[in-house]
């Protein structure tokens, strides 16, 4: 056994560092190349209108730091945020329910055509018709009344919830069924027990799952854009960030657009934040598993 040991041919110390220097060099080309976007448009947010057309350095001449008041004033950002917000929380919250109910009787029980909802569930994943159903959504809620209000985008993001549904389904899988059976001798009805006993332990698949719907929600623009045409009031703060494009004399406001997207951004770093203990959460479990 140690005879093959010794003979077992060894790397050597210069290769050995050459593959930590490509691993480490990949590692920072990749960051590099995530952050540098980003970075642009924070530093191009506090540039001059000027300034950013022409080009030039990264870093700003001037700190134009009034570039926020102005972005917030112009596009009633107060109003369009909590649109943005009323939105993303309103369809995550059903989205989430929808999701966790469907995963549960999937996973709990079993009835005829089960494959088959589960098979059209992954095909709306891996089938995007994109703009080919909007007419069609929007003629839907025009009937249900809803053509004017955010409820109608609401309802259409809930509808689009089958990557949530398959990961509260891999997490409901987790879940011992003696606990159902056992909440089902002392007296609890199969509703009842999801609610108290298997949703408060889906804790973190809804916390991951929440923050991509949330996400999804907070950056949708083309159903809030559809939507709010004849109601400028319900725009959300993907449409109104369009419109500081140009300004009352026609002239490009790119510095404008990219302040109002740096403020943009803020909402969804709190979501995250919030739910980063579910994402370490889910790690964990994983590294254990």
């Amino acid at each position: 056994m140690n005879a093959k040991q010794n003979s077992a041919p060894k790397v050597p110390g210069a290769l050995r560092l050459l593959g930590h220097l490509l691993k480490w060099a990949f590692l920072l080309a990749t960051v590099l190349l995530t952050l540098f976007p980003v970075l642009m448009t924070i530093f191009g947010s506090l540039k001059t209108n000027a300034e950013l057309m022409s080009g030039g350095n990264l870093l700003p001449q001037h700190w134009q730091f009034h570039n926020y008041i102005e972005a917030w004033q112009q596009t009633n950002f107060a109003r369009y945020t909590w649109n943005s917000v009323f939105l993303s929380v309103a369809s995550t919250i059903g989205t989430l329910l929808v999701a966790a109910m469907g995963a549960y009787v999937v996973d709990r029980r079993q009835f005829r055509g089960k494959s088959l909802y589960v098979g059209m569930q992954a095909a709306t994943m891996f089938i995007s018709v994109g703009a080919v159903v909007l007419r069609p959504q929007f003629d839907l809620m025009v009937l249900l009344h809803l053509n004017k209000t955010l409820w109608g985008v609401v309802l259409i993001l809930v509808s689009a919830h089958a990557s949530t549904f398959f990961i509260l389904l891999s997490f409901l899988k987790s879940i011992p069924k003696e606990l159902d059976e056992a909440a089902m001798i002392d007296g609890s009805n199969f509703t009842r027990s999801f609610f108290v006993i298997i949703l408060p332990l889906l804790t973190p698949g809804l916390g991951v799952s929440g923050l991509f719907a949330f996400r999804h929600a907070w950056n949708e623009y083309i159903l809030p854009l559809v939507f709010t045409m004849t109601n400028p009031q319900m725009q959300t703060l993907t449409v109104g960030l369009a419109n500081l494009r140009y300004g009352s004399s026609a002239a490009m406001q790119i510095h404008l657009m990219m302040a109002g997207a740096c403020l943009s951004i803020l909402p969804m770093l709190v979501v995250y934040i919030a739910a980063n203990k579910s994402f370490m959460q889910m790690n964990a479990g994983s590294i254990k598993g």
